[in-house]
């Protein structure tokens, strides 16, 4: 008895401990862009530090998960919740990662660089979708994890939008050259950071539902 009343204590603390590491996901974003936004230097150079407790994170969730898995003998549902917080740690720490290469980039902008039209829009969009996913685990809520799903289409889209921006740009004014790949660099993070917040609610989708949409199951 004691045995299974630890073993869900564990399973409670994982979902804590995603919890956790998706805050700490968001909140590297959002400074990322604020830093973007506000051509804030300070900020920017400081994200480094936060993308390591990010690291730090997904390495204790994945302990916790290979423990519940060697020690334990999960049921099927509860198997299904292990493995999927495994795929999706590192969905968040990629998110985390391209976080940090956006602050990189903003360390040496200068103030009041070319900004394509509807990188806002965009980068708001995919903000949207990380808290979004990760609020869809949290709450164990698969309907919430189908928006996020579904707004991939809006965030592919603007990608193009400033892709072509940008070209145009460049075209018409080459001595932006430099700052318009460093937008698009930017953009192509922003597009990236989607695709993993589209992973992570697939991965509700199939802890709770047993189906995962974009490739193989475990």
């Amino acid at each position: 008895m004691q045995t299974r009343t630890e073993y869900l204590s564990q399973l409670s603390q994982l979902d804590h401990m995603v919890k956790d590491m998706g805050d700490l996901v968001s909140s590297s974003l959002s400074q990322a862009l604020q830093a973007l936004w506000n051509s804030d230097k300070t900020l920017a150079g400081n994200i480094a530090s936060q993308d390591d407790a990010i690291d730090n994170k997904e390495r204790d969730i994945e302990h916790l998960c290979m423990t519940l898995l060697l020690r334990q003998q999960p049921v099927a549902s509860d198997l299904r919740q292990v493995s999927s917080v495994m795929k999706l740690v590192s969905d968040l720490e990629r998110i985390g990662d391209h976080s940090a290469d956006i602050a990189e980039i903003v360390e040496h902008l200068d103030a009041g660089s070319y900004t394509p039209a509807g990188l806002r829009k965009m980068a708001e969009t995919v903000q949207n979708m990380v808290q979004e996913a990760v609020s869809a685990f949290v709450a164990h809520d698969t309907a919430k994890a189908a928006a996020v799903i579904a707004r991939d289409d809006e965030a592919d889209a603007d990608f193009v939008a400033i892709r072509q921006d940008i070209a145009a740009h460049i075209v018409k004014h080459p001595a932006d050259t430099d700052a318009a790949l460093d937008s698009f660099m930017i953009t192509k993070y922003l597009e990236r950071i989607g695709d993993h917040a589209v992973n992570v609610a697939e991965w509700v989708s199939f802890c709770h539902d047993g189906e995962y949409k974009n490739g193989p199951l475990l």
